[in-house]
């Protein structure tokens, strides 16, 4: 029996089942986009919180609408929490966090541990997938031996691939179909199969010639942004002290037709892929004697922003005669980009962990984040606060970290005392305004 062909028939006549292994930022749209196609898609998340509000049409995610994920459940998608199930499924794809640990080192756990639990309901026919972010290397030297303890031989009777996600959320020019598609096989029967189940979803699919490029790939682009976001960070540092305006600067050089890509320097680096996708290589890198210190050195840039701009606020407030210890500071927006609800890796946290830590009394206020979410590593008791008049002159500083488009920056501006803005949206030199 040829299982790729039949996989890939399954594929055309949308009879196979697309089982998707974490319902989050990444795997949520995926699943909507197969099950918009006709696919019967099963969820599978160990959040049973997640699992509970799925299967009622309630969305977790600000910018995916609850009737969305309704009209899923109508067209038959289930979540459940039981890997059991995977066993139904044609093609399994696996879309689960992959953070650092303590030591800035990478944490797969949560790849090997879906794996293994997985592993006992693979069968004969199935793909594969794994899309979250890692190190080149990582489908071969985990996912391989895994799946091939099944019995099930690689390339003839179970599929592997490798396809990074590249979501973007929030940005409103790019979904999930618009967005091509790398996808790397451990053979060329398991690309083969990889090609077939993402062409329907996606469309355009670049395919690589192995699982490593595939890895690699989401690599070098994320590191490409860290490393010049790192370097305009740093060029921040240089221009502030010559009194120049970095934005401007930018802004001129980006008028440029050729040769230039223009990066804004901020208060930190966030979300799930840039800050920690540099060290995956880093630290794979060292496997094979080679030292990236160019990547190191941009990644601790990076890392540095957020106690320069605290350091930029303790300087605002000493020139006012307040000292950092017992001010009441505002943060403006905790997420880690604009117009969205993400958490992840936000330096807005770390900065509200400076400044709690230095003896201030910390607030926040964020349109999309109306109360301080539940964190592996941060805990703050705290809800929006309103952008009143009263309240925000109350604040001895105002601390501007994501720039949304719902914050009224001209009303923040005439009543708070002090703005440390460290995204660049006070281009008009003032008193109480402080560019960090």
């Amino acid at each position: 029996m040829n299982y790729k062909d039949t996989f890939c028939a399954r594929i055309t006549e949308k009879t196979a089942v697309i089982g998707i292994v974490g319902l989050g930022y990444v795997g949520l749209p995926l699943m909507l986009r197969y099950n918009s196609l006709g696919f019967k898609v099963i969820g599978i998340d160990i959040d049973a919180d997640k699992v509970e509000k799925l299967n009622a049409g309630k969305s977790y995610i600000e910018h995916i609408d609850a009737a969305s994920i309704a009209d899923a459940c109508k067209s038959g998608f289930v979540a459940t929490s039981d890997f059991a199930d995977a066993s139904r499924c044609d093609a399994i794809i696996i879309c689960v966090p992959t953070p650092l640990n303590k030591y800035r080192e990478p944490d797969i756990s949560f790849v090997t541990k879906t794996t293994d639990a997985l592993v006992p309901h693979l069968r004969a026919g199935q793909v594969l997938s794994l899309e979250s972010t890692t190190y080149p290397g990582t489908t071969e030297e985990e996912l391989l031996p895994r799946a091939q303890s099944t019995g099930l031989k690689a390339g003839e009777e179970i599929f592997l691939v490798y396809s990074p996600e590249r979501e973007d959320p929030g940005n409103p020019n790019f979904e999930t179909s618009t967005i091509p598609k790398v996808v790397g096989g451990h053979t060329q029967a398991c690309l083969e199969a990889g090609i077939a189940l993402y062409s329907p979803a996606i469309n355009k699919v670049v395919p690589v010639s192995s699982t490593k490029a595939a890895e690699m790939t989401k690599l070098l682009e994320n590191i490409h942004r860290a490393v010049n976001i790192g370097l305009v960070n740093e060029m921040k540092i240089v221009a502030d002290r010559m009194g120049i305006d970095i934005f401007e600067v930018v802004d001129a050089a980006a008028t440029k037709p050729f040769g230039f890509t223009p990066y804004y320097p901020g208060p930190g680096l966030g979300g799930h892929c840039i800050p920690i996708d540099p060290f995956y290589l880093t630290w794979k890198a060292r496997e094979y004697g080679v030292n990236t210190r160019f990547i190191e050195l941009s990644g601790e840039v990076n890392q540095a922003m957020p106690d320069y701009v605290v350091g930029k606020l303790t300087e605002g407030l000493n020139n006012r005669g307040k000292a950092l210890k017992g001010s009441r500071v505002l943060v403006l927006g905790i997420a880690y980009k604009k117009n969205v609800d993400d958490m992840r890796e936000s330096p807005s946290v770390r900065i509200m962990e400076l400044v709690r830590d230095r003896g201030a009394i910390v607030a926040y206020s964020d349109p999309h984040v109306p109360a301080f979410p539940k964190m592996r590593e941060h805990h703050f008791d705290l809800t929006s606060e309103e952008l009143t008049a009263k309240n925000l002159a109350s604040f001895d500083a105002v601390l501007l970290c994501t720039d949304h488009s719902r914050f009224d920056y001209d009303h923040i501006k005439a009543h708070a005392k002090l703005i440390i803005d460290s995204r660049g949206i006070y281009r008009t030199p003032a008193d109480h305004i402080i560019k960090a």
